[in-house]
């Protein structure tokens, strides 16, 4: 069964939680709530498309705030996602291949290929561009 976006469904979301620019630690902090709690879950079509747009929202705060010279690092997203999932080392283990590729990712002593990104996007359910640099 193929689920299909339904856009009142996404229009009562908006207007339940009101997304926007993030400007502050504290709106952040919201966002990031948010975020975790709609990760733990199967999310419809519509939640989905409000965890794309909060990450978004949080990923432009973060580069901003706390590295306004830099673009965000693959890395940190990597762990901050692993752990605000239910995922575990061993699940990313699969998705990775192996056990020391996945530490040289974790420690940023290797840089994480578009392949890698693909897959973890699909294994997170975030877009694959969090993950490269």
């Amino acid at each position: 069964m193929t689920l299909t976006f339904n856009p009142e469904k996404y229009k009562e979301l908006l207007t339940a939680y009101l997304p926007k620019i993030i400007r502050t630690e504290a709106e952040n902090e919201q966002a990031l709530a948010i975020v975790e709690d709609l990760m733990h879950r199967e999310r419809t079509p519509e939640e989905n498309e409000l965890y794309q747009l909060l990450i978004t929202l949080i990923k432009k705060f973060e580069q901003e705030y706390y590295q306004p010279d830099e673009q965000i690092n693959p890395h940190s997203m990597l762990l901050f996602l692993l752990e605000q999932s239910d995922k575990t080392r061993e699940d990313l283990k699969v998705v990775l291949g192996s056990e020391n590729l996945m530490d040289h990712i974790l420690i940023g002593q290797q840089k994480i290929t578009p392949e890698q990104a693909r897959k973890l996007g699909e294994f997170f359910h975030v877009d694959p561009s969090l993950f490269t640099g």
